[in-house]
C-alpha cells in the first residue's frame, strides 16, 4: 500500500483529524479500569491479575512501535492505520470470545497481545507525517494527534460503564461490551485510513534546497548509540510510570480512598473520575506540548517531573482528607503524563532531526512498555499486599506514592543531563539529500 500523496490545494489541517480518528479509538486502553471490577467479580481475579491485559497491551505497544517504526516510515501512514485497525478490532473480538467462554487467557491474548500490536502501530502511524506537515509547530501538531489517545477514555469510560450496566456485569455482558467495542472502533478508524495524506513533494529541481532536512540529522540506528536517547528513554519511562500508576487503577483507587468517609464514591462516580482523568490527559497533550514550542522541551519536562512529584506528595499526605484535593492533584499528574507523550516527538526532532524521527520515536516507546508493567505492578502488588495485611482505604496506596515520587526525581535528574547530540553521530549531508530524493521517487 503506497503512501497517498496530497493533491494540489490539500489542506494540512485535514491530517490531524485523520490521526485523531485512530488515536481516539486506541485511546480506549485508558478506560480499562472500568472493566477491572466486573472481570474480578465474574472470573474471580485479583487486582494484579485483572491488570494483565492492560499491562501486556502497553508492553506490546512499545515493542510493536519499536520493531514496526521502520516499516511505518517505509510504507506510510495509511498502511500503518490499516494494520492498527485490523489488530485493535480483532483484539476486542478475541476478548469477547474469551469472556463468553470464561477463558481469561483469551482476553489476555486478544486485548493484550493482538490489540497491543494495534496500539503500537496505530500510535506511531501519524507522528512522522504530522511533523512533515507542520515543521513550524511540531509540538502543537503531534499534540493534536496524540491528544486523541489521551481523550479516548473520555468517550470509552462512560460508554463502557453504560454498556456494562445495560448488558450486565457477568461474563456474557462483558463479552457483548467487548464485541460492540471491536465493531464500532473498526468503523471509526476507517475514517483515518481514507483521509490521511502525505505532503506533496516539491519539484525535483528544487528538492535539495526545499526538502532536505536542516540542522543535525541522526539515523535511528545511530540514535541508539547516543546518551541522549537513553536519557530521554529514562525521562519518558519515569513520567509514564508515575501517571499510569494512577490511571490503570483509577476507578477502584478513588473508591478505596474515600470508602471509610462520610462521602463514599459510587461506581458511577468512579467511572466519571476516569473520564475526568482522560480529559486532563487529553488537555495536557495539546496544552503542554504547544507550550513546549514556546518555552522549550527541557523546561516543560522540568515542570512535568518536578511538579508531578509535588502532586504525588500532596495526595500521599492530604489526599484522603479532601476529595477536591485528591481529584485536582490526580488531574494535574495526568495532564503531565499526557503532555510528556505529546512533547517527546518534538524533543526527539530537536535532538535528532527529522531524518528518521518516526523510527526513533517507535524505539523510544519501549520505555512505555517498561512503564506499562512497572506502574500497575507497583500500585496493584502493594495494594494487594496491604489488603492481605488487613489495611484498607488510603493506606493501601501510601507506599506506592512514595515510590512514584522517587521515580519522578530520577527522571528530573535524567532530563537535566540531556545535551545536544555530538556531531560524530550526525548523518553526512549527501546521505540526507539522497534519502530525500529516494523518498520523492517512491512517493511518485
Amino acid at each position: 500500500m503506497s503512501p497517498p500523496v496530497a493533491p494540489p490545494g490539500w489542506s494540512r489541517w485535514l491530517v490531524p483529524p485523520a490521526a485523531l480518528s485512530v488515536h481516539l479509538s486506541i485511546g480506549q486502553a485508558y478506560a480499562w479500569s472500568v472493566f477491572k471490577p466486573p472481570l474480578e467479580s465474574a472470573l474471580g481475579l485479583s487486582g494484579t491479575q485483572s491488570a494483565l491485559p492492560f499491562q501486556l497491551g502497553i508492553v506490546m505497544l512499545g515493542l510493536s512501535a519499536a520493531f514496526g517504526g521502520t516499516l511505518v516510515e517505509r510504507n506510510g501512514p495509511r498502511w500503518a492505520m490499516t494494520v492498527a485497525l485490523v489488530c485493535f478490532s480483532s483484539g476486542f473480538l478475541l476478548s469477547a470470545l474469551g469472556a463468553s467462554l470464561e477463558q481469561y487467557w483469551l482476553i489476555v491474548l486478544g486485548y493484550g497481545f493482538v490489540g497491543g500490536i494495534g496500539l503500537g502501530i496505530g500510535y506511531i502511524s501519524p507522528v512522522s507525517t504530522l511533523i512533515k506537515w507542520f515543521p513550524d509547530r511540531p509540538g502543537m501538531a503531534t499534540g493534536i494527534a496524540i491528544m486523541g489517545f489521551g481523550g479516548g477514555a473520555l468517550i470509552a469510560s462512560p460508554w463502557s460503564a453504560q454498556m456494562l450496566e445495560s448488558f450486565g456485569g457477568d461474563s456474557s455482558g462483558i463479552a457483548l461490551a467487548f464485541l460492540v467495542h471491536g465493531l464500532s472502533y473498526a468503523v471509526f478508524m476507517l475514517l483515518g485510513v481514507f483521509l490521511v495524506r502525505v505532503p506533496r513533494p516539491a519539484p525535483a529541481a528544487r528538492a535539495t534546497a526545499r526538502q532536505a532536512p536542516t540542522g543535525p540529522q541522526v539515523s535511528a540506528n545511530q540514535a541508539l548509540r547516543t546518551p541522549q536517547f537513553w536519557l530521554l528513554w529514562l525521562v519518558l519511562c519515569m513520567n509514564v510510570t508515575a501517571g499510569i500508576g494512577i490511571l490503570e487503577k483509577a476507578a477502584p483507587m478513588i473508591t478505596d480512598f474515600f470508602a471509610d468517609t462520610s462521602t463514599p464514591v459510587s461506581v458511577t462516580a468512579a467511572a466519571g473520575f476516569v473520564a475526568l482523568l482522560s480529559a486532563a490527559n487529553m488537555a495536557g497533550r495539546i496544552g503542554w506540548s504547544s507550550t513546549s514550542d514556546l518555552i522549550g522541551r527541557k523546561n516543560i519536562y522540568r515542570l512535568y517531573l518536578g511538579a508531578g512529584a509535588l502532586m504525588y506528595a500532596l495526595i500521599a499526605l492530604f489526599g484522603d482528607s479532601s476529595k477536591p484535593l485528591f481529584i485536582l492533584c490526580a488531574l494535574v499528574i495526568l495532564s503531565f503524563y499526557g503532555g510528556g507523550f505529546a512533547t517527546v516527538p518534538a524533543y526527539l526532532k530537536d535532538l535528532f532531526g527529522t531524518y528518521q524521527v518516526g523510527a526513533i520515536h517507535g524505539r523510544l516507546l519501549t520505555a512505555w512498555s517498561t512503564a506499562g508493567v512497572l506502574g500497575p505492578l507497583i500500585v496493584n502488588w502493594i495494594a494487594d499486599r496491604q489488603e492481605e495485611a488487613g489495611r484498607h482505604g488510603a493506606s493501601l496506596y501510601g507506599l506506592s506514592f512514595v515510590i512514584m515520587i522517587g521515580l519522578l526525581v530520577v527522571g528530573f535528574v535524567a532530563n537535566e543531563l540531556v545535551r545536544p547530540v555530538d556531531p560524530r553521530h550526525h548523518v553526512p549531508e549527501p546521505k540526507e539529500a539522497a534519502h530525500v530524493r529516494r523518498e520523492q521517487s517512491e512517493s511518485a
